[in-house]
């Protein structure tokens, strides 16, 4: 469908019709957001309280794919929230149960998704089927955050050895959930401009003057990874950096920030202060909503960076240039751009998964 060289040197870049054309959009849906680990949520809020049964929908608007969280003393699972007789939504909110009853005709099932019994069925012939229990799927948990994808094409385990490599030395299940902070964006852009515009710094001294007064732009630098980006932002000496322990890939360097993304729609923001997760969400072809979540580490370095107030006027500013993208594709002069060398490799590399992903 699409080609991207591999050779960034001669690429050019997607053409406007990945980011406008339904199809496209709904390609992507099995193709590239079925085969991916998605973020569900925090475990440690999911299961704050007596509740063991959470119910979710992964990516709704999109995959619209409805799902059950059930904890047990075996530990989590996900299985999927419709019941293998009629389709109907097994649990509607958060409860606590010690089976997953069906409240159209009372099929049973155990916290593990396994079928128990049916009502009326004494005559069925060869029943019950594996069919008939509860889809499981894939689910993996890297410190307190839940991730399930379902059909993942690769063990999430190699994102997390290259999460802890440089994140390691930090106690992330100590950070305090700001709910005070966090709140859900709407950007009129198609969800991927979004993450090319994510995955570069190229724009940062152009479109965000406060965000680049703390960064020394002529050091950021941009790393790829199998399914991830990683991109370090170094201090120009005068702002708050990283107390990186001895053996550390960076001890020695003023590092202020670490923006990692995660193929295709997950980011991982990690400050002096604590971290910001930003999670965008396909909703139309030239709309997606961009959910952000604070956990703070140190809430004095965060009051005194203002880190919810320059992110507030990151987002808008960002919002500014992906969506005047969105409508300048409409030209018809305008049929695909190059890459940088030196300033977009994020993007190039992101844009080389996509049409791996869906050839």
């Amino acid at each position: 469908m699409y080609k991207i060289n591999k050779a960034i040197e001669q690429a050019e870049t997607l053409p406007p019709d990945f980011y406008q054309n339904p199809k496209a959009w709904e390609a992507c849906k099995e193709a590239i957001f079925c085969k991916n680990w998605q973020f569900l949520g925090d475990r440690d809020l999911i299961f704050s309280g007596p509740e063991n049964l959470y119910p979710l929908w992964l990516l709704e608007n999109y995959l619209d794919e409805p799902l059950i969280l059930s904890e047990q003393e075996e530990g989590i699972k996900c299985l999927t929230n419709v019941c293998t007789h009629r389709g109907f939504l097994l649990v509607h909110h958060p409860t606590k149960m010690r089976k997953i009853i069906c409240k159209y005709h009372g099929r049973r099932f155990g916290l593990d998704g396994k079928f128990e019994s049916m009502p009326e069925f004494e005559q069925a012939e060869n029943f019950p089927r594996p069919c008939d229990h509860l889809h499981e799927l894939p689910l993996h948990q890297w410190r307190q955050f839940l991730f399930t994808a379902v059909d993942p094409q690769f063990d999430f385990a190699t994102i997390e050895k290259r999460l802890e490599e440089r994140l390691g030395f930090l106690p992330i299940e100590s950070f305090r959930f700001a709910p005070e902070y966090s709140k859900t964006y709407n950007v009129h852009a198609n969800w991927a401009l979004y993450c090319d515009n994510y995955l570069e710094g190229f724009h940062i001294p152009f479109v965000h003057k406060t965000l680049g007064s703390l960064l020394d732009y002529g050091s950021y630098t941009t790393e790829c990874y199998d399914q991830m980006v990683l991109q370090i932002g170094y201090s120009d000496g005068s702002g708050y950096t990283f107390d990186l322990p001895e053996g550390h890939p960076d001890y020695g360097k003023d590092v202020t920030a670490y923006y990692y993304w995660l193929f295709p729609n997950f980011m991982l923001n990690f400050y002096p202060w604590g971290v910001q997760l930003n999670i965008v969400k396909p909703v139309r072809p030239n709309f997606c909503k961009v959910e952000f979540l604070y956990y703070l580490y140190n809430e004095e370095i965060f009051g005194i960076m203002e880190g919810d107030k320059i992110a507030e006027k990151t987002e808008r500013e960002d919002e500014f240039v992906v969506e005047a993208v969105q409508r300048g594709l409409n030209s018809r002069f305008y049929k695909a751009g190059r890459f940088s060398p030196k300033r977009e490799k994020g993007v190039h590399y992101f844009h080389q998964l996509i049409t791996q992903y869906l050839k």
